[in-house]
């Protein structure tokens, strides 16, 4: 920097003049006297202070020391007594649970984003408030028992919530509950999915004034969930008794995980049972991970233990977007298992012969792929994910090792609710169809059969991804409506040579139109030449050929072609635009 002052100023005055510049612009400062060519003085800028020292003289003080000692006090947790019998139950301290979760990654960094409300009713228990006199590990409620934050879950950004058993065994008060709603909503702000880690014996009664009826109390979480229903993935994991208003999350979740010997989730616990009913029954036989996972449908996978529970959800989350925007994640391309030309051989000729759908499904996908959901509830249908040279897809497919594949009321509500989920997410739907059709009979009417087996086919017709509907053996009845069969808007309704498609099967056939006559025949070795006669012209009248023929289907497709047909459809049909008719939505749930 230059500057100029008046000639008849000293070197002294030039000097002082520079040197105080210098301390304001941060440059070296040139002063000059007049018109002169040389400076009459030249000040540089001081040197910064060495920063080690800053370091040491400006440390954290006592008020940051403080408040990390209240922090270290509030991750410790409830009442030590309580974490002491976590390990009885196999069960982590949130915290560790939490470490497990979103612990070190492989560069050393902590994956737990950051935690809101950890403050949450300070107030109430600590020592260091002004409305506490003295600390009673009695009253320790640290975060209000319910922790909140971000997270980076193998390479996902995701919300999080977590109960804190140790703290009135989990239970939801005021603060926890805010801290709860305010996680929903900023979800629905940021379109990441959320990750519910619950273990809670349900609302706090004694408190209930604080949150139970509020606009913004408990009742709101599931005005939440219902609003975030379809457009994040919800996934819930379940470390305990979850009872009452705490059993509501996890069947408002798109997807639940239960732990064997730790879980479960019931309406009220069994004492509340035995006073409303006079029922004496253990909390898991009323609501543990084998009645949901086998009786209610509301468990979609049981995990073995802990570590087992983090790896299903981190196999489960490669298949979903973070949201209903955003397509499903794709990954590179693995051959199947098997190869697809053993796919004819599986198949018996006979349509009433059991084979394992498993089989067809593990020569048609990427080789370990298939991510099965609901194993073991309406087991006469498969429902998962998979991938098709690295493309996800959903699959709802029969399973003629189960009753024959026929379509029993559960069965018919899982595949449901599992099309209407995978539209949501924007997941293609491969549908293998097996099937004589809906289950008849007085059992199944009075569990629903016509009910939920209109749901299927409801969710079926009003998905809007795209859909392959493969016709492996027998589609009779109304099971090639509910299996997105050529009326349904599929991109395509292949079959295989064994496929045949009719109103029923060839035995009911001949039963109901022929009967008569055939008793007519007084002959038994007449009558059956002639029942094999009109068995094998009704098998023509609905054998594969007659429906491509007549261009009822799409394609004849030589089995060991299967995979790289279908690759070719998904990967066609893939921005495949479909609206749905102008109306505020269906009346059908």
């Amino acid at each position: 920097m230059k500057v100029r002052i008046g000639v008849g100023a000293t070197d002294a005055e030039a000097s002082a003049v520079a040197a105080a510049l210098a301390a304001h612009v941060s440059d070296d400062v040139a002063v000059y006297l007049g018109d002169a060519d040389e400076p009459a003085a030249v000040h540089e800028p001081e040197p910064p202070a060495d920063d080690s020292a800053d370091a040491d003289d400006l440390g954290p003080t006592e008020r940051e020391e403080v408040l990390r000692e209240e922090i270290a006090d509030i991750l410790d947790g409830g009442p030590e007594k309580y974490k002491q019998r976590l390990p009885e139950q196999d069960k982590l301290f949130v915290r560790d649970r939490l470490a497990l979760w979103f612990g070190d990654d492989d560069d050393g960094d902590d994956d737990l984003l950051f935690e809101d409300g950890r403050f949450a009713h300070f107030d109430g228990w600590h020592p260091n408030s002004p409305d506490v006199d003295e600390a009673d590990d009695g009253t320790r409620v640290p975060a209000d028992g319910l922790i909140t934050g971000a997270a980076d879950f193998d390479g996902r950004d995701l919300h999080f919530m977590a109960n804190d058993f140790t703290v009135k065994a989990g239970s939801m008060a005021e603060r926890g509950v805010e801290k709860f709603l305010r996680m929903q909503q900023r979800a629905l702000k940021t379109g990441k999915p959320v990750l519910y880690l619950m273990d809670s014996s349900g609302g706090r009664i004694d408190q209930q004034s604080g949150f139970f009826a509020n606009r913004e109390g408990i009742g709101k979480y599931y005005f939440n969930h219902s609003r975030l229903s379809g457009r994040v993935p919800q996934i819930c994991v379940l470390y305990g008794p979850c009872i009452a208003g705490a059993a509501y999350t996890p069947v408002f979740a798109d997807f639940t995980i239960m732990v064997e010997g730790m879980s479960a989730m019931a309406i009220a616990s069994p004492r509340m049972v035995e006073m409303v009913t006079g029922e004496q029954i253990e909390m898991q036989d009323l609501g543990g991970p084998q009645v949901h996972a086998e009786q209610s449908g509301s468990a979609d996978l049981v995990a073995r233990d802990e570590d087992h529970a983090r790896e299903l959800v981190a196999d489960l989350v490669q298949y979903l977007p973070d949201n209903s925007d955003e397509k499903p994640p794709s990954q590179p391309a693995k051959p199947p298992a098997k190869p697809p030309k053993g796919i004819d051989g599986l198949i018996p000729e006979a349509p009433n012969r059991a084979y394992d759908m498993h089989d067809l499904i593990g020569r048609v996908v990427d080789q370990d792929s298939f991510f099965e959901l609901r194993p073991e509830y309406g087991a006469e249908i498969l429902t998962g994910y998979a991938r098709i040279d690295g493309r996800t897809v959903g699959i709802v497919a029969n399973q003629p090792a189960q009753r024959a594949g026929a379509i029993f009321p559960d069965a018919a509500e899982k595949a449901a609710e599992f099309v209407w989920k995978s539209d949501a997410y924007n997941i293609p739907l491969l549908y293998l169809c097996d099937t004589p059709g809906f289950m008849p009979g007085s059992s199944v009417e009075k569990d629903a059969i016509l009910e939920k087996g209109k749901k299927m086919i409801y969710a079926t017709s009003e998905a809007t991804v795209p859909k392959q509907s493969v016709v492996v053996r027998k589609a009779y009845g109304a099971g090639i409506y509910a299996m997105s069969g050529p009326a349904y808007d599929p991109e395509s309704t292949i079959a295989l040579p064994s496929g045949e498609i009719g109103i029923m099967g060839p035995e009911a056939a001949i039963n109901a139109v022929y009967a008569n006559k055939l008793d007519a025949i007084d002959d038994p070795e007449e009558r059956k030449q002639r029942e094999q006669e009109l068995r094998e012209a009704y098998r023509e009248d609905i054998d594969a050929h007659r429906m491509a023929s007549e261009t009822v289907i799409d394609e004849i497709v030589p089995p060991s072609e299967l995979r790289t047909e279908l690759s070719n459809r998904f990967s066609f049909y893939e921005d495949v635009e479909k609206d749905r008719p102008s109306k505020k939505h269906g009346t059908i749930l």
